[in-house]
């Protein structure tokens, strides 16, 4: 019989291990990565995710699969994600509702501060206060309809907690009007209404807006930014629209399940980061409303979700935005 010390057994497989370490983080991905977008098809999140995952699985060397998971204000695909292996294999491409969410709804299955860790950060983008082509000329005149007919108008969002209802419950507050405030699964089917004429305004994510403004069917008001953008240079501000002080602007950025080794976020940051630096992608951004953001390290994003979800139980509480 071959006896084999057990020091000799210890130092092989100390070996064995230290080899194998690299070669299992240089594995990483070997099949599709799965994106959920908690919003529906066709929205701003869906057409983000949809133009990184084409750029980016190039480099990553698999596909990147998008999901769409709507619902309960982005809440149903960020459980799903939350409660995923923490493999990398599925990921999430949020934005700013997701924190806004959490600083109203109450019972959530995740925490947004430990159940999900930052990966990058893709693009910021406004809303685009709108209303019919025969509505109010501007952000006061709606004002001004709105405190003559109290409890009468209707404003959209795309769901309760996303930014379309901080926005319009923000002005609420701001002008001390009393409007109804109808939610939707998503910008899109809101926007349907909107143009049909069955609400009477709301705050638009942008690559919904752009076409529907372009083709004649509504008309913007104003931007919810702190500056205008490119692709409406004319439309002011709400700030310079009289509303002092009001300012929601988004982001857009990727997480991962909590306890996702950092070799693979690292793996998953760079292919994202890569993508959003394309001329053409960011062109395509453009055009929609979107910005790329500029490169940020996971850790930065880390703490500025962090500022974010303060800053924004901060706004409910002031505005007194709440569950219906």
């Amino acid at each position: 019989m071959i006896k084999i010390h057990a020091p000799l057994v210890a130092a092989l497989a100390a070996v064995i291990a230290i080899a194998s370490a690299p070669a299992q983080a240089a594995s990483f991905p070997e099949r599709p990565v799965r994106v959920v977008v908690p919003w529906p098809a066709g929205g701003l999140v869906d057409l983000l995710a949809r133009s990184v995952a084409e750029k980016a699985q190039a480099s990553l060397g698999v596909s990147m699969i998008v999901e769409n998971k709507p619902g309960a204000g982005g809440a149903i695909g960020a459980s799903e994600v939350a409660r995923a292996a923490p493999d990398g294999y599925t990921i999430m491409l949020t934005t700013s509702a997701m924190n806004m969410n959490a600083a109203i709804r109450k019972g959530l299955t995740y925490d947004v501060e430990k159940s999900f860790v930052p990966i990058a950060v893709a693009a910021y983008t406004s809303l685009i206060l709108v209303t019919s082509p025969d509505g109010p000329d501007s952000v006061q005149a709606l004002i001004n309809k709105a405190q003559e007919q109290p409890g009468q108008l209707s404003y959209a969002s795309a769901g309760i907690g996303t930014p379309g209802h901080f926005a319009g419950e923000m002005l609420k507050s701001a002008q001390n009007i009393n409007v109804v405030h109808v939610p939707y699964k998503g910008g899109p089917p809101a926007m349907v209404d909107q143009i049909s004429g069955r609400v009477d305004y709301h705050f638009a994510n942008a690559v919904v807006a752009l076409p529907q403004l372009n083709g004649g069917k509504i008309k913007a008001l104003a931007v919810a930014s702190a500056n205008r953008v490119p692709q409406l240079p004319d439309v002011p501000t709400m700030a310079e629209a009289g509303v002092k002080g009001f300012n929601l602007d988004q982001w857009l950025g990727y997480l991962a399940p909590a306890g996702t080794p950092s070799d693979v976020t690292a793996t998953l940051h760079k292919a994202i980061v890569a993508a959003a630096q394309d001329k053409d992608l960011q062109a395509a951004l453009v055009n929609n409303g979107m910005s790329a953001a500029d490169p940020m390290s996971s850790e930065a994003f880390k703490s500025y979700l962090s500022e974010d979800f303060a800053k924004w139980k901060s706004v409910a509480k002031a505005s007194d935005i709440h569950l219906e």
